[in-house]
């Protein structure tokens, strides 16, 4: 009887073996199959007929984001989806292959939507902004200002961005970084000497330098100016009495890793329940293999 198979080189495997798998594929010139390629799988679903319920679970566990190191991450669908559509494009595809795909990403959409597993921020970006959006709402109309040009900062403005947010001033030590990074995201570069006078206006201060002392201490602070503040230097950024000041709300690393950790253990919880609707829904593909008819 002809099977389905699968060949996979995860985490487990070194970079090395990875990398050796994706070149020895590519110059084999085989092209039927499925190839998923992400930062931390290579996977090769080839041949027809028959699926073993060994490759189906494991197909409808990594689409439901189960064998992610981030459980629950949603990057996956978009690039499972894409990985099959290229194979469509490239190739005929055995029937089996099809279904099993089809099934596979109707599969993950019903594990998101029943367990809830993908919600919650799981980095300290996503959480600031989760915060924020919880504070406010709506980004539209406020003042945000950005202190420190780095991959973390740049993180949080396309998070902002994706949110509504317009009106984004950025401020490094290096007025070029500042410059740079403005010019990506249609915002404002701001000279560091110029903070204290943009506080005046501002609604929402995040701050991340590797400034080995306070850059905000409560005297040059805007008296009475009601602002939210998120402090994810370490040493901090701010200082902590401006937190007890009539309007400002400051959270600093601490309480932000407190959200991430809680969110991350919400998402282990919801796995037993992730993993019911996947057991049931292998067996309901076993059950109409034969027939041909993929579920949407």
């Amino acid at each position: 009887m002809n099977m389905i198979g699968l060949r996979k080189i995860g985490t487990e495997h070194s970079i090395a073996k990875r990398e050796s798998f994706l070149t020895q594929y590519q110059e084999s010139g085989r092209t039927r199959g499925v190839l998923l390629q992400t930062c931390n799988r290579v996977e090769w679903y080839h041949g027809e007929g028959k699926i073993s319920d060994e490759i189906a679970r494991h197909l409808f566990r990594v689409v439901s984001g189960l064998e992610s190191s981030i459980i629950g991450e949603t990057a996956i669908v978009n690039q499972v989806k894409t990985a099959y559509q290229d194979a469509v494009g490239r190739s005929s595809l055995d029937k089996s292959l099809h279904k099993l795909f089809q099934t596979a990403l109707f599969v993950g959409k019903r594990v998101r939507k029943e367990t809830k597993i993908s919600e919650g921020a799981m980095s300290h970006s996503q959480a600031v902004v989760h915060m924020l959006l919880n504070k406010v709402e709506s980004l539209q109309d406020l003042n945000i200002t950005v202190i420190g040009a780095n991959k973390m900062n740049e993180k949080i403005i396309q998070f902002l961005v994706s949110k509504g947010a317009s009106t984004i001033f950025i401020g490094n030590r290096t007025y070029e970084k500042a410059q740079e990074l403005a010019s990506r995201y249609n915002s404002t570069a701001l000279r560091f000497d110029g903070l204290h006078e943009t506080l005046k206006n501002t609604d929402v201060l995040i701050s991340a330098t590797s400034a080995p002392h306070f850059i905000l201490k409560k005297d040059k602070f805007p008296i009475e100016k009601p602002m939210h503040i998120f402090d994810l230097a370490v040493p901090r950024d701010i200082d902590p009495e401006i937190g007890e000041m009539p309007g400002v709300e400051l959270d600093d690393i601490e309480t932000i890793e407190r959200e991430v950790k809680k969110n991350i253990q919400v998402r282990k919880d919801k796995v037993s329940l992730a993993e019911e609707i996947i057991q049931n829904e292998v067996e309901l593909f076993f059950k109409n293999q034969l027939d041909g008819a993929a579920r949407k």
